[in-house]
């Protein structure tokens, strides 16, 4: 296998869950904001132009981070991070889709239009991003709210693909100059853990 990657939130999504895992897998980076993900010859691994990428033994290419990791997870089960029990991964697949779209999705349309590098993708519109600041953090409060009862993470107070998915957003988030703010105290507790892992992702600048 060789995974095709780079700066990014998807991509380091794929490169926390290696972590995690202990997974080793060839490497090759891709340059994005070089333009090396809108290159002829990159369109051919993924047409929509986009990391992660997991070119598998057969020379087929799986892309889609949640995708990715789920496929490796059925190759390297431990830890497991989908979940161990039947109700354990429905909850896992439930969190993981909370989060992407109330929180990561979110937190990604603020960048989309803001970001000079995404002008060539969509019409970027200021007034949509400031709506979109606003439901950002009206959605922290929901998050905060549903971790009063303590835990530290997302499903069954154990280290989860949701809780990597929340590691992404908040890299995005802070990417675009949104953060928790410090009165939701469950929200806080769960982003100083996410942080305090040896994998959370670093980006650049």
């Amino acid at each position: 296998m060789k995974l095709y990657n780079g700066m990014s939130p998807n991509g380091a999504r794929v490169f926390v869950f290696l972590q995690e895992k202990g997974i080793e897998i060839p490497v090759e980076m891709i340059d994005i904001p070089g333009g090396g993900t809108r290159t002829e010859a990159f369109s051919k691994i993924n047409s929509l132009g986009q990391v992660p990428v997991l070119e598998l033994d057969d020379g087929s290419h799986l892309a889609e981070s949640v995708a990715i990791c789920r496929y490796l997870e059925s190759l390297y089960p431990e830890p497991a991070l989908f979940g161990q029990t039947d109700k354990e991964k429905a909850f896992v697949d439930m969190w993981c889709r909370r989060m992407e779209l109330w929180l990561f999705n979110v937190a990604g349309d603020v960048g989309l239009h803001e970001i000079p590098f995404f002008a060539e993708v969509v019409n970027q519109n200021a007034d949509y991003a400031a709506d979109r600041r606003e439901v950002y953090l009206h959605r922290l409060k929901w998050l905060n709210d549903e971790l009063a009862d303590g835990r530290t993470y997302l499903v069954n107070d154990r280290f989860s693909m949701a809780d990597i998915i929340g590691m992404g957003m908040l890299l995005v988030a802070a990417f675009v100059n949104l953060h928790v703010p410090e009165n939701l105290v469950h929200a806080k507790r769960w982003e100083a853990a996410l942080m305090a892992r040896e994998s959370f992702p670093k980006m650049p600048g």
